[in-house]
């Protein structure tokens, strides 16, 4: 299936700005089952994006303004291709060793009682225990926008019962990282029934499993991801994976702006 994504993200400022340095993980990978067709990020005020790979393989762009701006606007426009694959990451840019994957951040503390809930878990093979947590967790926790932030962590969400895809993914690989299974978060876009709601950033997780490599669980959706998913970036959580972050000097408050149209076929660039 050919998917095309537009994103627009705005920032304004109260007042205006001296510097704005911003790391940009806007750019989707290719691998099996994921080609990207075309791809652009454009920047105003324009600024000329320097590519790399960060320790996780995922592509950033780092964006440097250092001239006075109250606003800065990031559009991206491509197309990709995605073909099914139950959920299997193969053949991804992918630099860190896999005990990276065990390390547990501030996002994704498990906490006493949601390492309790993960251990009860007792499928007799690895699969069947990621689906099994995939199920309970999402049985657990109620999809509820607006009652968690960017920094609730995976034990504050479990404890609440409530949360958004974020929450979901944390919890997700914080059991994982209590059985010792490495466990990422991931960032991208899903393709929606109704286009025009498409969210600006879905995130869902992937666990380890041996002899099989990374499999993919959308714990929101109670689903592996599909061809209905575009995979952008990964990292320890969701801070690591973030599509955009960085710092500015000046700028007093800042009012955040995004727009997404996520479509089959390809985009209009």
């Amino acid at each position: 299936m050919r998917i095309s994504v537009e994103h627009v993200t705005r920032y304004k400022y109260e007042s205006e700005a001296a510097y704005s340095v911003q790391c940009l993980r806007m750019t989707p990978s290719n691998f099996d089952g994921q080609r990207t067709l075309q791809w652009s990020i454009t920047t105003r005020p324009s600024s000329k994006l320097m590519p790399s790979r960060d320790g996780f393989g995922n592509t950033l762009h780092l964006m440097t303004i250092t001239e006075l701006h109250s606003e800065i606007e990031i559009r991206l426009a491509g197309s990709v291709e995605v073909e099914n694959r139950q959920g299997v990451v193969s053949g991804a840019p992918d630099f860190a060793p896999l005990r990276v994957y065990l390390r547990r951040t501030p996002l994704t503390i498990a906490g006493d009682e949601l390492e309790e809930f993960t251990r009860a878990v007792a499928s007799a093979d690895r699969i069947s225990l990621l689906h099994e947590l995939s199920g309970r967790i999402r049985d657990h926790i109620d999809y509820r926008p607006g009652v968690t932030d960017p920094a609730t962590s995976a034990a504050e969400a479990f404890k609440a019962g409530n949360g958004v895809c974020q929450d979901h993914a944390h919890v997700f690989i914080a059991a994982c990282r209590t059985l010792e299974i490495p466990a990422r978060y991931v960032t991208g876009y899903l393709l929606l029934a109704d286009e025009d709601r498409a969210e600006a950033h879905h995130a869902w997780a992937e666990a380890w499993v041996d002899g099989l490599g990374w499999l993919a669980f959308d714990v929101a959706n109670r689903i592996c991801p599909t061809d209905h998913y575009v995979r952008m970036a990964v990292g320890l959580d969701a801070h690591g994976a973030s599509p955009v972050r960085g710092s500015r000097r000046g700028g007093g408050v800042e009012n955040l702006a995004v727009a997404v149209h996520v479509a089959r076929g390809m985009s209009q660039q």
